[in-house]
């Protein structure tokens, strides 16, 4: 079965939706982002959630030192990783380590091959953008690589898409924000529909 992540948790709101709707993670974006929480209200957003939903936080080139100071904070399950962290980087935490990679073409793939990591979250290749950019890649360049690795779905998602996204892929992971949002905020309607297509 396909897990799915509703990333970007901003609000109480957001904690009571998925708490209803039981996605399997949610993210707290770390990272300088319009979705970018700090730590301290995270930790409050972390304190109400459902305990059987892990929870996820999202970095970029944050030092290994304030990484496991927000980890231990904010009582993280998965480091989500996005910016230039180096392999040795990547493996010197406990806890479960996702890497994002950002797919422009076949080449873009490649670099997976350089990680040994828990997860490989395959996101848009944008010009300036490091991923989150709520625009979809060619999916069929993912085909095999979910042969032999665990992959994260991201980029572009949504109900409309979600059935022959995971048709083609075979993810692990889908993973949405934008798409489950109206007018910049997480939408109970969009992520109830959302999971309904992904588990129907």
């Amino acid at each position: 079965m396909v897990e799915i992540k509703i990333c970007g948790l901003r609000r109480y709101e957001d904690v009571d939706y998925v708490n209803k709707l039981k996605p399997e993670y949610i993210g707290f974006v770390f990272a300088k982002s319009k979705r970018q929480i700090d730590f301290y209200m995270a930790r409050r957003l972390a304190n109400s959630l459902n305990k059987d939903i892990k929870k996820v936080g999202i970095f970029l080139n944050h030092s290994i030192r304030e990484v496991k100071e927000i980890e231990k904070l904010c009582n993280l399950d998965v480091l989500q990783f996005h910016g230039d962290e180096s392999p040795s980087y990547c493996n010197c935490f406990e806890n479960e380590v996702w890497k994002s990679f950002l797919i422009k073409d076949e080449k873009s793939l490649g670099l997976l091959e350089k990680y040994n990591v828990d997860k490989y979250l395959l996101d848009t290749w944008i010009e300036g953008e490091v991923g989150g950019t709520g625009k979809k890649f060619n999916w069929e360049l993912a085909k095999e690589i979910t042969k032999t690795k665990s992959i994260v779905l991201a980029g572009g998602l949504c109900s409309e898409n979600i059935k022959n996204a995971i048709q083609i892929v075979r993810p692990t992971v889908v993973d949405v924000s934008s798409g489950v949002e109206t007018d910049g905020y997480k939408d109970y309607g969009k992520i109830k529909d959302f999971i309904k297509k992904v588990r129907g």
